[in-house]
């Protein structure tokens, strides 16, 4: 192999490492995926939010540990089937829409997020800071 295909190699190694960053553009690994077990939750800081994680009938969410009510803390609620349970006032939340059970136009703050190489994967964009 000559310099010139060495160069090249380098240059495509860079070129590929850089396409995988944008991949990953704003999402933060926070998890292991076998540390989040089902009918659980888990809180998180992740870049000074606090997210909570829930795995619920086979499918994960992520979202703003506070209520949009008043801001309790969802992780000292509970859930019931796909809908969290606010332990202040017990307002229910639809998890797969997010929706208030008695008013739909409010709704929870969630987080994209995804599973990547065994690990949770969640997006926080700058305007979430």
């Amino acid at each position: 192999m000559n310099e010139r295909q060495n160069l090249f190699d380098v240059v495509d190694n860079i070129f590929v490492k850089q396409i995988n960053m944008v991949e990953l553009d704003n999402f933060v690994s926070v998890l292991a995926e076998k540390e989040l077990q089902e009918g659980s939750m888990k809180l998180l800081k992740i870049q000074g939010l606090p997210i909570l994680l829930i795995k619920q009938a086979g499918q994960i969410y992520a979202i703003d540990n506070r209520c949009p009510h008043m801001g309790c803390a969802f992780s000292g609620g509970t859930l019931d089937g796909t809908k969290i349970v606010c332990p202040c006032h017990d307002w229910r939340f639809d998890l797969k829409t997010g929706e208030y059970e008695k008013e739909p136009s409010m709704k929870l703050v969630s987080y994209e997020w995804k599973i990547e190489s065994g690990k949770i994967w969640v997006k926080v964009d700058e305007e979430d800071e």
